[in-house]
């Protein structure tokens, strides 16, 4: 397999965050995201983004996240996609953005 396909099988699509709150039962501060993919329909995610975002802030927020690698129990919450982001400086999670209104569930290439 080359290394174009094995990104051709990772499934990346643009979700808009509906609802945050904190999970308390996560063993590490996280937030149960609920989020809109448009024709795919709305998905569940847990995300360790406490340090940077409030759930406020997070309402409305388009978010690139993998949604073929399958739903895992975190906490007591089904996460069925995984959002994605890169560790700032000391390790936190700072979320990927989408610079531009573009439609939901549109796939990343």
């Amino acid at each position: 397999m080359t290394s174009a396909d094995a990104f051709q099988q990772l499934d990346l699509r643009v979700g808009r965050i509906l609802r945050a709150e904190f999970n308390q039962r996560a063993r590490k501060p996280a937030y149960r995201l609920w989020l809109d993919f448009g024709p795919l329909g709305p998905k569940t995610s847990s995300a360790q983004l406490v340090a940077h975002y409030r759930p406020e802030e997070l309402v409305g927020r388009l978010v690139v996240a993998a949604i073929n690698l399958g739903t895992r129990n975190i906490a007591g919450f089904e996460s069925e996609v995984l959002v994605l982001g890169v560790p700032s400086s000391t390790g936190e999670v700072v979320l990927l953005g989408v610079e531009r209104d573009v439609p939901l569930g549109g796939r990343v290439y």
